[in-house]
Formats: structure tokens, sequence, C-alpha cells
């Protein structure tokens, strides 16, 4: 089969692609021939350091989350997996390839009215979104603030919060990624890339910060008395800083997301009903063919992209 081969840590030109033994399923697996992988940026993060979620021994084809068809059964695997199409997490290696062995109980299939690219878009953003939302229960007219929003788990976490009456400020860089946040239905828009942003908006009762660092600094500089921040994620390198002593002061709330397994599959389920019904909308930015991954984790290094990066396995 064809795939892409990370054999040491680096810059994205260590994503090389070439041939791999095809997979095959052992007890209570299932093969899938793959469609498209979903790219992460903590892929690019691992691919650069060896650090962050995953584990593997290099040599490896990485990648996390792939939608497919199910060709192929192991021993104690459901025969009703056969020929359906689905989407699954792969524990974090085996998603940049043509075949992906998974286990069965970790399969979702993706409902008769749902595209697969759309279904393979939402496997990890869609989750994470809703697992936010459920943990941060924003309320009706409270102000929403969402940082990064123009990204893959932003772009759901706007539309998720709307829905549940927010009104979202939606922090992106840069007019193209604006403009989207405003298609999405956020209430109001501000560019980060502007020096003097945070007074461009008023204050917040709730940051959602998948950026840390100096952005996740500033979001939570706008945080009004009583306020919650929710930290998921350092796209910039580092968390965001606040003390215990400043959040007494403030009387800010400190949220962390702690997700059962049970959580994560009715999360992973929920978001693929909302957007089979219509009601969410995953943004598929880009997509690259599975030979040029390199290219794809440039693009998102780069910020070049908006929402979700998919690689395109087959044509």
């Amino acid at each position: 089969m064809r795939a892409v081969w990370l054999r040491e840590f680096g810059g994205p030109e260590v994503l090389v692609a070439g041939a791999a033994p095809d997979p095959v399923p052992g007890e209570g697996q299932v093969l899938i021939e793959v469609a498209h992988a979903n790219l992460t940026f903590v892929e690019t993060q691992f691919r650069a350091t060896g650090l962050g979620p995953f584990t593997g021994a290099l040599p490896m084809i990485p990648g996390n989350g792939v939608g497919g068809t199910v060709t192929a059964l192991g021993p104690g695997a459901d025969p009703a997996w056969l020929g359906r199409r689905v989407v699954s997490s792969t524990g974090g290696s085996g998603g940049y390839a043509e075949l992906a062995v998974v286990p069965a109980d970790g399969l979702f299939a993706v409902p008769d009215a749902l595209a697969l690219d759309t279904a393979t878009a939402l496997l990890a953003d869609g989750r994470t979104a809703r697992l936010l939302l459920q943990t941060a229960e924003p309320a009706p007219g409270e102000r929403v603030l969402v940082l990064a929003a123009a990204g893959g788990v932003g772009t759901l976490l706007l539309q998720y919060a709307t829905a549940a009456g927010a009104q979202v400020v939606a922090a992106a860089g840069g007019p193209r990624k604006l403009a989207l946040a405003a298609d999405l239905g956020a209430a109001e828009t501000v560019d980060y890339l502007q020096p003097d942003w945070p007074t461009r908006t008023a204050p917040v009762d709730l940051v959602l910060d998948g950026v840390g660092g100096t952005l996740g600094r500033a979001a939570a500089d706008l945080l009004r008395p009583g306020g919650r921040l929710l930290s998921y994620g350092l796209a910039s390198g580092s968390w965001t800083a606040l003390s215990d002593a400043e959040a007494e002061a403030r009387k800010l709330t400190r949220l962390t997301m702690r997700p059962t397994p049970e959580g994560i599959r009715a999360a992973t389920a929920h978001a693929l009903a909302e957007a089979a019904a219509d009601r969410l909308r995953p943004v598929i930015g880009r997509r690259f063919p599975l030979e040029h991954a390199a290219d794809a984790h440039r693009a998102i290094e780069a910020r070049d992209t908006l929402g979700k990066t998919l690689l395109d396995v087959r044509p």
C-alpha cells in the first residue's frame, strides 16, 4: 500500500511517501480502506519533536484519524461492520496510509446523510468542541470569546456556543478568517493580528482558549469578575499564564475538561448526528493528496488554513 513514513523527527520534509506492507486485522480489529485522513495541529508538534499525546517507535506511519470503508474483519469483530462507511481514531499511528487497522469497538458509523469527508473532518474536532461546551456550559446571553475561531475546533465551538444562545466574540487572524467566523454566526469578530485587539471588544464572561501564550493571556485579561477560562490547547507553544492568586483576586474560575471514554464516544456521536441534521457545519479549508502530507503540515504550521485540513488518500 501507499503510505507516508516518519523516520526521524524534524521539519515537514521528514514526512516521506513510500510503500508499506498491507496491515492485517487481528483479534477484535477491522481493516479500513482509507479515503481521508484527519490532520490535527498536535500531529505537527509530534512530527517536529516526538512530544505530545502520541507515542510510537520510529520508523512509523503517523496519523490519528481516518474515514473510509471496512473491507476486512479480524477474529471476533462484528460482521455487521463489513462494507460500512466509518470514521475511527487509530491511536496515534497508521492514519497516513491507504489501509489502516483499528479496534472494532472504536468505530463510528457514518450517517447516511453525511459525506465521508465531512465525517472525517468532525472526528477529532467535533468531539473536542462538544466536550468543551459541556464543560463550560455557556448561558444564553453570555459573551464568549473563542480564540482561533477560524480553526478546526474554533469553527465548531463558535457554532455550538451560538446554538446555546451565547454571544460569540470570534478572535482570529486576518480578514479572511474573520469573514468565515461571521458567516458561521459570530456576533462579533476581532482580529488578533492587530496589537491593540483587546481594546476593540468589551469584557467577556467566558474564554475558550486553544492558543495559550501571549494571545491567551490577552484574552484572559478580557474576563470580567466572575468569568471563566477554559484552556484546551497551546498552539503558541505554552499555556495561558494565570496564577492562583490572580484568579482568586479577580474571582475567575479556571475550568478543566476531564472526559471519560463514554463521554468521548457520546460527544463524537453527537457531532456526527448534528452534522447529519444540518445543525453543525465543519469547514474543510484545504485538502492535500496523501503524498503531499509534508505540504499539509507546512500549511497548518504557517496558519495558512481555515477549518479542517484533510489528506485525500483516494481520488
